[in-house]
């Protein structure tokens, strides 16, 4: 099987880190913009994208920061959002690492754009 490599994505938003990162930890939150339903059950995040079940669990969590989640299904792969801002300008911005058969770079990057673009959306920023 083909190695997966790591591929980092970093976005501008224009949000306070608390609020951004209501919409990256929560289920409530990723649902409105990362997948079409999110559910937390038995200690299990269920990311939902046409009607399939991706389960991942939450393994760091740094308030206002950060969130790592390893998927139950790619193991080991995981994905994790951080938030990022600038001590001068307080710039905020949100780093992506995921990870991704090379054939599919191009294609995984145009999804996490929309991704963005649909968090943006919901943000107002």
């Amino acid at each position: 099987m083909a190695e997966k490599r790591k591929m980092q994505l970093e976005y501008e938003i224009k949000s306070s880190p608390k609020i951004l990162y209501s919409f990256i930890s929560e289920p409530n939150g990723l649902a409105q913009w990362f997948a079409d339903d999110v559910i937390f059950k038995e200690n299990r995040y269920h990311f939902i994208w046409d009607d399939e079940d991706h389960p991942a669990k939450l393994i760091t969590a740094k308030e206002n920061k950060s969130v790592k989640f390893a998927w139950l299904d790619d193991t080991p792969y995981y994905f994790e959002l951080e938030i990022l801002q600038d001590e001068l300008t307080n710039d905020v911005a949100l780093s992506v690492t995921d990870f991704v058969l090379e054939e599919n770079e191009a294609e995984r990057k145009l999804i996490w754009n929309n991704q963005i673009q649909y968090l943006l959306s919901v943000l107002g920023a």
